[in-house]
C-alpha cells in the first residue's frame, strides 16, 4: 500500500478511523441521524465540540458499549426524562458532553482495532474488572474524562503485549 493511500477500519458503521498509512493522519467519523462528524485533528474536534451533537448521539455509545441507553445516561447523569424531552425537541448536548462522546467514539474505534475488529471480545472485555485499572471495569470509568484516558493507556498496554 502506498503512502498517500488511506486504509479505513471498520468497527461499526456509526464509528470508524481512517487512518493514511506512513502518514500519520487519523480521521474520526460519527454517524448520528444521517449526519456525519468528522474530525482528524484536536481542533477540529473542538469545532463539533461546540456546536454540540445531537442527543441521539448518546445512543450511538449505547450501541457501541453494548449497553443500555439508560446506563448511558448515567454517565452523563441524565434522567430518562430529561433525554426523552431534548431528543424530542432535537436539542444538542452541552459543550462537556459533546466533548465525552467524541472521546468514546475515538476509544471504540481504538478498542476495535486493538481486538481485531471482534465486537464481541472488546464489549466483554469493557465490562470486565481489570486489574491494571484497579480493578475496575472500563465501562465504569466512561463518566469521567480522566476515567476515559485511563481506558486508552489500558489498550495502548494491550496493544503493546503489556499487562491490560
Amino acid at each position: 500500500m502506498a503512502a498517500n493511500e488511506t486504509k479505513t477500519y471498520k468497527p461499526g458503521k456509526s464509528i470508524k478511523r481512517a487512518r493514511a498509512v506512513g502518514a500519520g493522519n487519523t480521521k474520526w467519523h460519527i454517524n448520528v441521524n444521517d449526519r456525519e462528524y468528522v474530525w482528524a485533528t484536536k481542533m477540529d474536534r473542538v469545532k463539533i465540540i461546540r456546536k454540540g451533537l445531537p442527543f441521539e448521539s448518546l445512543e450511538v455509545i449505547s450501541k457501541k458499549a453494548d449497553l443500555p441507553v439508560k446506563q448511558v445516561l448515567k454517565f452523563f447523569g441524565l434522567p430518562q426524562t430529561t433525554y426523552n424531552k431534548k431528543k424530542k425537541d432535537q436539542d444538542l448536548l452541552n459543550s462537556r458532553d459533546s466533548e465525552v462522546v467524541l472521546v468514546l467514539a475515538e476509544i471504540f474505534a481504538f478498542g476495535l482495532e486493538v481486538f481485531n475488529q471482534e465486537a464481541d471480545k472488546f464489549q466483554r472485555w469493557l465490562k470486565k474488572p481489570n486489574i491494571s485499572l484497579g480493578g475496575a471495569t472500563p465501562v465504569s470509568l466512561f463518566d469521567s474524562l480522566t476515567g476515559i484516558q485511563e481506558v486508552r493507556n489500558s489498550l495502548n498496554r494491550l496493544e503493546f503485549g503489556n499487562l491490560a
